[in-house]
């Protein structure tokens, strides 16, 4: 087995380029929180309670459209309506 047919097998998050991307990420919300914790900490309820509802709708919005890679072909007839 070569080595890429076993990079292909995994996850995203857990290939090279999505441990960069979560690095990346880590990162980036840290600086945001430094250089803007005069906002964020002073009380600013409204900016995050808009963050926190941000994230409660893509976590449960997901469920009314089968969630990621659903890829289902809805248009034609399954294979038990077929037989």
């Amino acid at each position: 087995m070569n080595n890429r047919s076993t990079q292909s097998q995994l996850p995203f998050w857990r290939s090279r380029a999505g441990i960069v991307v979560l690095v990346f990420l880590g990162v980036a919300g840290f600086l945001l929180l430094y250089e803007h914790r005069a906002h964020v900490f002073t009380g600013n309820g409204i900016l995050i309670g808009l963050l926190a509802l941000c994230v409660g709708m893509h976590l449960f919005m997901h469920g009314g459209h089968g969630g990621h890679g659903g890829g289902h072909n809805h248009d034609g007839p399954s294979k038990e309506e077929k037989d």
